[in-house]
């Protein structure tokens, strides 16, 4: 009788580099991991719900929420990755500078559509126009993608000049040209970690799982996913 598939929820920043660490957990361990990625907010949402689910994978505030809530097992937080925001623009398109925080703000000043998601990285970049005092000026320009939606194909479809989101979410992609990320005085990295949902009825099981994508024979993964380990 095989083992029981563990059910991982996760936000799409931590798609790819999920699905394919679940792959070689297969092999490794015997253990199938069923994973469904939606927008965070909703992934947020259905657990908040009560969705049956083994272990959540999102970003730290929200992780830390559902534990606060009683959603996820007390202690069961596991730090995965770390990511940062990428800047994209359709294939073929100008390429603008973005080697400074002042260059990044005069490229946001220049073009004609700008798009973020509902995620952290959007949040993010909420607060640096305000910080820089272009909130008003750009705010009709900005074109949010909605949850699930991926910025780099509002971008790649020509609805977006300029992109930002984590940059696990613009690899990948066709028809999008990735500037790079943010420079560093500029940067702002998301810690995505996991946790054990409080109804869980393989705790065990997802524990391990969770061991397994922290460990550090998984950095490699995730680095060509565009992260870094936690």
């Amino acid at each position: 009788m095989g083992l029981e598939p563990i059910r991982m929820m996760s936000s799409m920043a931590t798609r790819e580099v999920l699905s394919e660490l679940m792959a070689r957990y297969g092999q490794d361990c015997g253990q199938k991991v069923v994973l469904e990625s939606a927008g965070g907010v909703d992934v947020a949402r259905r657990v908040q719900a009560g969705e049956a689910v083994d272990v959540v994978v999102l970003a730290s505030a929200a992780i830390d929420k559902l534990m606060a809530d009683g959603k996820l097992q007390s202690g069961s937080r596991v730090d995965i990755a770390r990511s940062g925001i990428g800047i994209a623009v359709r294939a073929g398109a100008a390429r603008p500078e973005i080697g400074s925080g002042d260059a990044v703000m005069k490229a946001v000043l220049a073009a004609r559509t700008l798009g973020y998601s509902t995620g952290p990285s959007g949040d993010y970049l909420a607060r640096l126009f305000v910080r820089w005092g272009i909130a008003d000026q750009v705010a009709d320009r900005i074109v949010q993608a909605p949850p699930g939606i991926a910025v780099a194909s509002l971008v790649a479809r020509g609805e977006v000049e300029l992109g930002f989101q984590q940059l696990s979410e613009l690899m990948h992609v066709p028809g999008i040209e990735i500037l790079g990320a943010l420079p560093d005085e500029i940067q702002y990295m998301t810690v995505f970690c996991g946790g054990v949902s409080a109804g869980s009825t393989q705790p065990a099981p997802a524990r391990a799982l969770l061991a397994f994508l922290s460990a550090s024979a998984a950095a490699v993964t995730k680095r060509a996913h565009g992260m870094e380990p936690a």
